[in-house]
């Protein structure tokens, strides 16, 4: 009864960021979180390719 669970923790979060987010605030923060997980996808592709062909010049 004084513990809150995670459900009440949710709303207080969701009202804290629709009082103090503003319009848009949200969306710009999607959008970077959404270019930042691009960007760490597209360097771990680099790595691996990278040692890819760093294995294939060493079996030559």
């Amino acid at each position: 009864m004084g513990t809150f669970s995670i459900w009440h923790w949710l709303i207080v979060l969701i009202v804290v960021v629709i009082v103090f987010g503003g319009r848009g605030k949200i969306s710009s923060l999607m959008s970077d979180l959404g270019k930042g997980f691009r960007s760490f996808k597209d360097e771990i592709d680099k790595t691996k390719s990278n040692d890819s062909t760093d294995s294939e010049n060493k079996n030559k």
